[in-house]
């Protein structure tokens, strides 16, 4: 890669600082001085910064048990973001592979690969995903019967031009359900539950696709994926 967007990736320097710092004589490439921006970075190349070995951020793949009243979003707004639980370098690179709502809890991926990203919310993908929910009212009996098989049809969403695609609901308790949807429509696990007379208190995201999530995590903690995990996808 060219030497000043090495630069900006293993520093906290732009990259129209890194030109900067070239300019001024601050770099060395393999313990000669350079200030040519242009300058293709090898592998095996020692590149110091005020004589500071210097190393690549590189791709980053990360599990976050997301906490309540944090939001998945790269603009601060009302709400703490979910990168900034993150204690890494360059944070403001990571974005998430797609959100959970402010309320809602669990599983969240973190990466600043935007083609695996893709190939986890691109819709013709129908990645699963499994959501705990915890309702206001009881789902048991027939009224949970007919509720899996509605899900499994498919559920007409109020402003919507078409019904869901199959979901499979599991009734864990009278209060407690597990849903698998293929889609991440706006709001979706809370809105298909309203569809059925039920209200969402709390919505807790378990797994997605084959991943699930850590069980050993305490919200608002994380860990970075294992090789095997980011291949899931």
């Amino acid at each position: 890669m060219r030497l000043d967007r090495f630069l900006s990736e293993s520093t906290e320097m732009t990259r129209g600082l890194a030109k900067r710092a070239l300019l001024r004589g601050e770099v060395t490439v393999n313990g000669q001085l350079e200030k040519k921006a242009a300058r293709h970075v090898q592998s095996d190349d020692c590149v110091t910064w005020l004589g500071e070995a210097l190393e690549p951020v590189g791709l980053r793949y990360i599990m976050l048990n997301k906490p309540g009243g944090v939001e998945c979003t790269a603009r601060r707004e009302l709400y703490p973001r979910v990168v900034d639980l993150l204690d890494v370098a360059k944070p403001e690179r990571l974005h998430s592979v797609g959100r959970l709502d402010v309320d809602s809890t669990g599983l969240i991926l973190i990466t600043d690969d935007g083609q695996w990203s893709h190939r986890i919310t691109a819709p013709s993908r129908h990645c699963p995903k499994v959501y705990r929910a915890t309702l206001a009212r009881p789902l048991e009996g027939a009224g949970a019967q007919r509720a899996i098989r509605a899900f499994a049809e498919g559920v007409e969403l109020q402003g919507d031009k078409t019904p869901t695609l199959p979901a499979r609901l599991e009734c864990l308790d009278p209060y407690q359900v597990r849903l698998t949807i293929q889609e991440g429509r706006y709001h979706q696990v809370r809105r298909m539950l309203a569809a059925i007379g039920n209200h969402v208190e709390a919505l807790h995201r378990e797994a997605v696709g084959d991943l699930p999530l850590d069980e050993t995590l305490a919200p608002g903690e994380w860990r970075e994926l294992e090789a095997s995990e980011v291949a899931l996808f």
